[in-house]
């Protein structure tokens, strides 16, 4: 197919039929297959992709999950290794940038990936290394008012949740008790003061969401899921929560040399409120 096709090929929206096509795009690039991460994001979000003019599958893909018309956030942003560095993931991610509307955009960006978001107009705003290890647990953490979410719990998740972020994501709040091995809530005085869960992929498990009215209801979260993890641990915190990195890095949970750049496109920051948002679901989210 000619250059001009290829700059040319209509982005669309995939459904869960091409879901084995985006495990091989993703392990094209050195991704694992993360089966359970691209069904969330096809259910909760929109999944856009670009087919391969050599017939081989996608060329391109990322999912766009827009949370009401204010918030939407771009993640799993993948161009073919064969195609790179020819102007086919700038496309794909504009885009996106048009199906949000006037929604404020976040992105968590890799540094390869960072030059392009900033020339499309993203901004960096803080960073997030992908901490992983074996927790150590922490006998000074109080875990006393966690325990497992209930299905009456979830009109106060959405309640803190709408707080935290600044937007409705009923979409994927109402998924979490299926997705997550585990989901866990705090609360004091019969007050729900944050939630979070853990949930099994390649490798390990994953812990978020992380959300919390402080930094030791986010450590008694992360710790009572700990306890019962199986394998290696990941989750990517923000460094503006220095105190919680802190705290991770003493137990075993380092943050690695390879980081992400939290990017926000269409404001200067995202709404909601930093101080309680301490750990995504995934950065794809």
């Amino acid at each position: 197919m000619p250059e001009l096709a290829l700059t040319e090929a209509p982005v669309r929206e995939l459904t869960a039929g091409d879901l084995p096509r985006l495990l091989d795009l993703g392990e094209d690039r050195g991704w694992s297959r993360e089966v359970r991460k691209w069904q969330l994001l096809l259910q909760v979000g929109t999944v856009y992709g670009t087919e391969a003019p050599d017939g081989r599958g996608l060329a391109s893909a990322l999912a766009l999950t827009r949370y009401g018309p204010g918030l939407a956030a771009i993640g799993m942003v993948l161009t073919a290794e064969r195609y790179a560095r020819r102007g086919l993931g700038r496309r794909t991610v504009r885009h996106a940038l048009t199906a949000a509307g006037d929604a404020v955009v976040t992105l968590h960006a890799t540094p390869s990936g960072r030059p392009l978001y900033e020339e499309l107009g993203f901004r960096a705003v803080s960073r997030a290394p992908m901490r992983t290890g074996e927790f150590r647990p922490d006998p000074a953490v109080d875990a006393a008012g966690v325990r497992p979410a209930r299905a009456t719990d979830l009109g106060p998740i959405r309640a803190l949740d709408l707080e935290v972020f600044g937007a409705d994501r009923t979409s994927l709040l109402t998924r979490l008790p299926s997705f997550c091995d585990q989901l866990l809530v705090a609360e004091e005085g019969g007050r729900l003061t944050g939630f979070a869960g853990s949930w099994r992929n390649v490798g390990g498990t994953v812990i978020g969401p992380v959300v919390g009215d402080s930094q030791d209801t986010a450590k008694a979260l992360i710790a009572a899921l700990a306890r019962s993890a199986q394998g290696r641990l990941r989750l990517d915190v923000d460094v503006r929560h220095a105190e919680l990195c802190d705290w991770l890095d003493a137990r075993g949970l380092r943050g690695a040399d390879w980081e992400q750049s939290v990017m926000v496109y269409g404001a200067d920051e995202a709404p909601g409120d930093i101080r309680r948002r301490f750990v995504p679901v995934t950065v794809a989210l």
